[in-house]
């Protein structure tokens, strides 16, 4: 079941409005795996929220749980940058 939160609804709006950019360490990420980040950037809709992080700093974020189309499980940090209004995927954790 997905939980949903404020935070989380917020950074899933902005994705679907291509408000939202990729970090370096993200995209490093899922360079060393053969992962496009459009892969997280779409399965975003389908992401289960584990948990929303509203004091992290610099920004806001949250984890979520998504499947890449092979099947594989990852976690991926997602951030809101409220100066811009844009949501920032932070980095994505495989596990092995």
């Amino acid at each position: 079941m997905t939980t949903t939160g404020a935070l989380f609804d917020r950074i899933r709006a902005a994705v679907g409005d291509d408000r939202y950019i990729v970090a370096w360490h993200a995209d490093e990420r899922c360079e060393e795996r053969a992962v496009a980040t459009w892969q997280l950037v779409a399965g975003l809709a389908d992401a289960e929220l584990v948990r929303e992080r509203p004091r992290s700093q610099p920004n806001p974020s949250v984890v979520v749980r998504q499947i890449l189309a092979d099947g594989t499980q990852v976690e991926v940090i997602w951030s809101w940058l409220a100066d811009s209004r844009r949501a920032k995927l932070v980095t994505v954790f495989f596990r092995d």
